[in-house]
């Protein structure tokens, strides 16, 4: 294939999926079909199959653009900041702003995404690569903080922390206040407890605790 073929199909490609993305906010995922969104693209039904296979495919795509959006916009945050609260809560706060444009259409994609065994679950195997490249950026996080923390828990910590940031997305979800300003209250009070209690572990008392919420955690995990 010539580069100039590649390059058409790319914008294709997005084509199809930034007119999925706006028809999923302006008329809800639900009662989007296919067909209206390659008409609305300007391709043919079996065009639109041919990059995306389903809708679930479409939605595949969004996490990764999302993710794609996400990791871009947090490079000034992980560069410019040594503090470990102030790299989560600017992380966080960086995924709400990427997120926004699709907070209204949120509500009717969790329906789908919260059954577990719907391959739109962000815990799914066909979400693996999305999750795994947000675990990614919470391992910098930890890695280039000034936190000093026990081997064992530096390993599992980027995972609990992409946990909490599912917690917060259903909060997000949820959120009807203007401007989104209970998730930002959310983010602003429990990043700097979780700071605290991060750095409660370097007591010796404590320290036998975390040591068995690590093991605890290892034994549970998939």
């Amino acid at each position: 294939m010539t580069d100039s073929a590649t390059s058409k199909g790319e914008q294709t490609r997005e084509l199809i999926l930034s007119t999925a993305l706006r028809l999923f906010r302006e008329q809800g995922y639900g009662k989007t079909t296919m067909r209206a969104i390659a008409s609305e693209a300007g391709v043919s039904v079996g065009n639109a199959y041919y990059y995306f296979a389903s809708k679930d495919h479409l939605m595949q795509a969004y996490y990764d653009h999302l993710q794609d959006q996400h990791r871009a916009a947090v490079e000034s945050v992980l560069a410019g900041e040594k503090s470990f609260a102030a790299r989560l809560a600017g992380v966080l706060r960086v995924w709400l702003d990427v997120s926004a444009p699709y907070h209204e259409f949120a509500g009717t994609l969790f329906k789908t995404a919260a059954d577990p065994k719907s391959p739109l679950s962000p815990f799914s195997t066909e979400s693996q690569p999305a999750r795994e490249a947000s675990v990614e950026i919470f391992r910098e996080v930890v890695a280039g903080s000034d936190l000093k923390l026990s081997a064992d828990l530096v390993a599992e910590l980027p995972e609990l922390l992409w946990l909490l940031q599912m917690g917060i997305v259903l909060f997000w979800v949820h959120d009807d206040s203007a401007d989104l300003r209970r998730t930002h209250l959310l983010i602003d009070r429990s990043v700097p407890l979780i700071d605290r209690l991060l750095r409660l572990t370097r007591i010796p008392g404590v320290r036998g605790v975390v040591n068995d919420i690590v093991s605890l955690i290892r034994a549970i995990k998939p």
